[in-house]
């Protein structure tokens, strides 16, 4: 126990916090914790031995675990799916392209102002692919 002055010249004793010893080999399946930012600690492969790191910051313990497998699982990724073809589906109206005349386009309506205002009329030319709008 430590013993100090108090305020007023009493003498006060404190006990100290023990902390708890941790063990030099870790139990198989236990869980380490980083010391500096408290993640989980991954067994990472060191020469013939197995150390923990922490992926966040680096921090690696210098206990040494000889009981761990160090198994990861990948998930399969399908490829990315390229379409050939620009298949679009949207109604087809006969109004002409400013870029290259052609007098069949794709249309849609899009509320892009306030809902008091009427829907912007959106058309998609069906040769050059040319996007115009038109306010109502």
């Amino acid at each position: 126990m430590a013993k100090r002055k108090g305020k007023r010249g009493k003498m006060i004793s404190r006990k100290k916090e023990k902390r708890p010893q941790e063990p030099k080999t870790p139990k198989a399946g236990s869980i380490e914790f980083c010391k500096r930012c408290g993640t989980i600690l991954i067994p990472a492969k060191k020469g013939k031995t197995v150390a923990f790191k922490c992926r966040r910051c680096g921090y690696e313990t210098k206990k040494h675990a000889q009981i761990l497998k160090i198994v990861e699982e990948k998930k399969n990724k399908k490829g990315v799916v390229i379409l050939e073809k620009d298949i679009t589906y949207l109604p087809m109206t006969e109004i002409e392209c400013p870029k290259c005349g052609n007098r069949h386009a794709w249309y849609w309506l899009q509320q892009t102002r306030s809902a008091d205002e009427p829907p912007t009329q959106f058309f998609r030319c069906t040769k050059c692919k040319r996007v115009w709008r038109e306010y109502k």
